[in-house]
């Protein structure tokens, strides 16, 4: 097939370990997180959360899988946590659903 066209929209959730309170800067690390996805070809199309989790939208490129995409963003966000010093670590572990373009609150057209 000479042109290969995918929407994979995916909700993902992950937890630091034992859920605690580790992150002490949350939109910080979202923008480090938005960072690491860019450099991977992924579009982060939402990211929130807090102390203790992320919830992110993401659309998955059609030569790229969730699990890779996952590991990626939990191995390089860790690295970049404990280089400032944190003591960090994702849980184990993530929830993916995917979720249809026009049912999802968090859709916006990209620009």
């Amino acid at each position: 097939m000479a042109h290969t066209y995918t929407w994979q929209l995916i909700h993902c959730v992950f937890s630091t370990k034992e859920r605690l309170a580790l992150i002490p800067d949350p939109p910080r690390l979202w923008t480090c997180m938005r960072a690491i996805a860019r450099n991977i070809g992924v579009n982060i199309r939402a990211i929130g959360g807090t102390q203790t989790h992320v919830p992110i939208l993401l659309t998955v490129p059609a030569k790229s899988n969730t699990a890779d995409l996952v590991r990626t963003l939990k191995a390089n966000s860790s690295r970049w946590m404990r280089e400032l010093g944190h003591s960090f670590a994702w849980q184990d572990g993530y929830a993916a659903i995917s979720v249809s373009r026009d049912g999802c609150a968090f859709h916006r057209e990209s620009g």
